[in-house]
């Protein structure tokens, strides 16, 4: 009975904790070409400080998927934080993504 349970919830983690490293990769990228644009000094500090928050929210949900997978008694509720964290930290990207199109628009 604990392999059916332990099966069902490690679904979903086994996806979200290499998409969720790979993301963490990709904010790590963006704050360093950010920091390379010779721009509005308070927009590229609004855009660093989102995408490293964004890295900050990948991160925690690799490691919240990470114990989901390897704990079998909390793996649900660990699954369920690491899905919503990484929903939110895309819709932080995507609002950060917005933000520096805006900024290379007025550049």
């Amino acid at each position: 009975m604990s392999n059916n349970s332990g099966a069902s919830n490690s679904g979903i983690s086994n996806h979200i904790l290499p998409t969720a490293a790979t993301m963490t990769g990709v904010c790590i990228t963006v704050i360093s070409i950010v920091r390379l644009i010779d721009a509005n000094r308070h927009v590229n500090a609004l855009i660093n400080n989102l995408i490293a928050f964004t890295g900050l929210i990948f991160l925690i949900s690799c490691f919240l998927s990470y114990i989901s997978i390897r704990s079998s008694k909390l793996a649900a509720k660990f699954e369920r934080y690491a899905d919503f964290l990484f929903l939110a930290g895309l819709l932080l990207m995507v609002i950060g993504g917005f933000l520096l199109a805006w900024e290379f628009e007025h550049f």
